[in-house]
C-alpha cells in the first residue's frame, strides 16, 4: 500500500508538471459557447426589474461549478432585439444589479455575474476583498489576482476562472431571445477592466470593449509588484505569461476604448499606454486628470463609454477621434475628426517623475481650431509628461497618448 502511495503521488505531480507546462494562455473553448445550464438563485437574491440566477461554469479542482449573476432586458416591441452588455466588476465587488439596471435604462439587456465564487449578500462589517460575499457550495477560485496559488494546475487559478464566467456569461446573454448577439459589448471596472483586457484578445463575438483602469503590463509596473517580488523571477514570470493582458491584447480584433485617470493607484499610465499601443486594432483614449478609482459613478458610469455603445450600435453620434499627433519645437498638436462640434481642448501636463500616483498635473487651454480640426498648446518647458484633451459639446472626453520629455 505504502509503494502504491509513492507511486501515486508521484504520478500526479508527474502529470501537474506536464499540464503546467504545456498550458501557455487562455484560449476559447467550445463547451464555453454553448448556452450553459442555468440553476435558481436563493428567493431573497432576487431584485426588482432583473433576475439573479446561476450558471455553470468550468471545472475547479475537478468539481463543478457555479456562477451567480444578475441579468435584465429592457421593454422592447415584440419581435425587435436589443443591444447588450457584459458587465465586469472590480476588487471588492461582485455582480451589481444597479449595473444592469443602468444599462437596461439606456435600452440595453446586461448581464453582472461575479468572477470569485460568491453571492452579493452584503460586506461583513470592516470586510475587504475576497471575504466580503459569501461563498456557495459551487463556488471556484477566490479573487483577485491569486498570486500566491500560481503553483496550482493554471485551470484551477482565478483568472482563468474569471475569464471563463465571463465568456460563458456572455454566451447566456446571447442566448436571450431579445438580444442581438452581433451587438454586443463589455466593460469592466479595474480587476474587471484587466478581465476585459483580456476577454477582448480571446471571444472575437464581442463588437467592443472598454476596460476601465485595468489593464496590461502589470509585472512592469502597477500596484502589485510587491507580490511579483514575493513570488521570485521564476514564478512572478510564469503568472505574468499566462495571465498578464500583454499577452491577449495583440489578439483583439474589437474596437477598444480605453478610461482611465491620471493618477490611478493601481494601474498606472506607463502601463496604460503600453497596453493601448499593443493593440493591433482601433483604439479611443479618454485620460481624465484625478479621476477617482472605484465602482459606481467612477467606474461603472463613464458617460464615454454609454456613447461609444451607442454610437456602435444605435447609430448615435461618435467620439471624436484624434488621428494624428506632431510635434515642432515647443508646440504639440493633434488633428481629429468629430461628427459633433469640439468646443473646448486642454493640455495637460506634470513637471514631476517619480511615482505616477504622486504626481501633480496641470491643466491649461489649448488653442482650437475649428475649421482645420486641429488643437494645438505650447509645451511648458518644465514638464516632464503632457497630453491634449478634446471636450465636445456633450462635454466628452477623448485623449492624446501622453509622451514624456
Amino acid at each position: 500500500m505504502k509503494k502504491l502511495t509513492i507511486f501515486t503521488l508521484s504520478a500526479f505531480f508527474a502529470l501537474l508538471a506536464l499540464t503546467v507546462s504545456a498550458f501557455e494562455k487562455i484560449t476559447l473553448k467550445d463547451e464555453w459557447l454553448k448556452t450553459p445550464q442555468t440553476f435558481p438563485a436563493p428567493a431573497e437574491l432576487e431584485k426588482p426589474g432583473v433576475k439573479a440566477v446561476f450558471y455553470e461554469g468550468a471545472a475547479y479542482q475537478g468539481k463543478p461549478t457555479r456562477v451567480f449573476a444578475y441579468y435584465g432586458v429592457p421593454p422592447t416591441e415584440a419581435g425587435k432585439k436589443v443591444p447588450a452588455m457584459v458587465l465586469v466588476h472590480g476588487g471588492g465587488g461582485t455582480a451589481f444589479e444597479s449595473w444592469v439596471e443602468l444599462w437596461n435604462k439606456r435600452g440595453y439587456a446586461a448581464i453582472a455575474m461575479d468572477t470569485c465564487g460568491a453571492i452579493p449578500k452584503g460586506k461583513k462589517p470592516g470586510g475587504r476583498f475576497a471575504n466580503d460575499w459569501e461563498r456557495h457550495e459551487f463556488s471556484g477560485p477566490k479573487g483577485w489576482g491569486a498570486f500566491d496559488k500560481v503553483d496550482d494546475p493554471p485551470q484551477d487559478q482565478w483568472t482563468y476562472h474569471a475569464v471563463s464566467a465571463v465568456i460563458i456569461g456572455h454566451s447566456l446573454l446571447r442566448s436571450l431571445p431579445e438580444v442581438d448577439a452581433e451587438r454586443i459589448g463589455i466593460t469592466g471596472v479595474s480587476w474587471g477592466g484587466f478581465l476585459t483586457s483580456i476577454v477582448s484578445g480571446v471571444d472575437a463575438r464581442f463588437k467592443f470593449a472598454a476596460p476601465v483602469y485595468g489593464c496590461g503590463f502589470i509585472g512592469d509596473n502597477s500596484t502589485w509588484l510587491g507580490e511579483f517580488k514575493k513570488l521570485g523571477d521564476e514564478r512572478a514570470g510564469r503568472w505574468l505569461k499566462w495571465w498578464d493582458p500583454s499577452n491577449y491584447l495583440p489578439d483583439t480584433k474589437m474596437p477598444v476604448l480605453w478610461v482611465n485617470g491620471t493618477n490611478d493607484f493601481a494601474y498606472p499610465l506607463d502601463s496604460y499606454q503600453k497596453s493601448y499601443r499593443c493593440l493591433k486594432t482601433k483604439r479611443f483614449i479618454c485620460i481624465k486628470v484625478r479621476m477617482p478609482h472605484g465602482h459606481g459613478g467612477a467606474g461603472e458610469n463613464p458617460e464615454e463609454i454609454r456613447v461609444f455603445a451607442d454610437s456602435l450600435f444605435l447609430q448615435g453620434k461618435a467620439l471624436p477621434a484624434i488621428y494624428s499627433h506632431s510635434k515642432s519645437g515647443e508646440t504639440v498638436a493633434v488633428h481629429f475628426q468629430s461628427d459633433v462640434p469640439v468646443t473646448k481642448a486642454e493640455l495637460n501636463y506634470t513637471t514631476m517623475n517619480g511615482v505616477w500616483k504622486e504626481r501633480k498635473w496641470e491643466t491649461v487651454p489649448a488653442t482650437l481650431d475649428t475649421a482645420n480640426k486641429k488643437a494645438s498648446a505650447k509645451i511648458p518647458a518644465d514638464a516632464r509628461v503632457y497630453f491634449l484633451n478634446l471636450i465636445d459639446e456633450r462635454g466628452l472626453y477623448v485623449s492624446s497618448e501622453h509622451f514624456e520629455q
